[in-house]
């Protein structure tokens, strides 16, 4: 009958093969121990552990929804990780400037929408979550379609987006949230290839309202390299009309390709958050301002068009 494992009671094991008086290994040999796991073997048992785990807070239902319908274990235990290698391995993004992003309270991101889907608004997602130190999750603004869209729209609701609204804006950054949004709209992800990196109209500036009646900072964000994953050569309005669609993109692949034409390029992204603009000096009386707002509104949008140019006169590929 094997020997059993000796515990003693300061928590170091003791191997049955070697006791007290066993003659002790000379100073600086290995010692190893038989009986431990091999590390991976450890990994895997710890993945095991918080899948098993998952499972059995979504069977139970112990895990928090707030009003917005944003489900934070299912992010973290299940959008993100799918994310993720797009991130790191497919885009291989860069994310710069992460001290200018708060670790606690309201702020709003504001940053340039391109590249026919809107995948980059997912990887700010990640960018803010994987590498800043506080881990925060975004709080995206989103259009109505996205609601109206199968699969898409309870997706979407439990990563975190709401209706780009400045009530529901104003209520997330008061309840210090971290809140993203993208003032082109579709005009900025729909816009031709020949036009990439000019950003469009970025609306009335409604953004600049409710940062300026929740008091929180704007900080402007530049994305480089999402304007090349599916590059827009044409588009097909009456066909896109009939199905209740902004556009009907076509591009070099798609719909020649079929399927595989819905693979995105590769391109090499780089993600950089700006100074932040602070309001809350302003006060919220200055939301009723229109020239301010409009102020404002042109000053965040002549930040990231600017650092645009930067990123783009020190890339040297558009893959590599």
């Amino acid at each position: 009958m094997p020997e059993a494992r000796v515990i003693p009671l300061d928590g170091r094991s003791e191997s049955p093969r070697r006791r007290k008086s066993d003659k002790a290994p000379p100073a600086g040999d290995a010692v190893l121990d038989p009986v431990a796991p091999p590390a991976e073997a450890s990994d895997l048992e710890r993945k095991l552990a918080g899948a098993l785990a998952f499972v059995r807070r979504r069977i139970t239902g112990d895990y928090p929804i707030d009003d917005f319908g944003f489900d934070s274990d299912l992010t973290d235990s299940l959008i993100l990780p799918v994310l993720r290698p797009l991130y790191e391995k497919y885009f291989r993004i860069e994310a710069r400037g992460m001290g200018n992003v708060p670790s606690s309270g309201g702020a709003l991101i504001v940053a340039n929408h391109s590249g026919t889907v809107p995948v980059d608004s997912a990887m700010t997602t990640v960018a803010l979550h994987d590498h800043h130190p506080a881990k925060r999750h975004l709080r995206m603004l989103a259009a109505d379609l996205v609601f109206t869209l199968p699969i898409v729209a309870p997706a979407a609701r439990k990563s975190g987006a709401t209706l780009a609204c400045n009530e529901d804006a104003e209520r997330l950054m008061k309840a210090g949230e971290l809140v993203g949004v993208w003032p082109e709209g579709f005009k900025g992800i729909g816009k031709p290839y020949r036009e990439r990196y000019k950003l469009q109209r970025f609306g009335r500036g409604g953004f600049v309202s409710a940062a300026l009646r929740a008091g929180v900072p704007i900080i402007p964000c530049s994305i480089v390299g999402a304007e090349e994953i599916y590059p827009l050569v044409g588009n097909i309005p009456t066909l896109a009309r009939a199905l209740g669609l902004p556009y009907i993109p076509i591009t070099p692949f798609f719909p020649l390709l079929g399927p595989l034409g819905l693979l995105p390029l590769p391109s090499k992204w780089i993600i950089e958050f700006g100074e932040p603009i602070e309001t809350d000096k302003i006060g919220p009386e200055g939301a009723d301002d229109p020239m301010l707002v409009f102020n404002l509104t042109d000053q965040v949008r002549e930040t990231i068009q600017q650092t645009l140019y930067k990123l783009l006169l020190a890339r040297r590929s558009v893959f590599f």
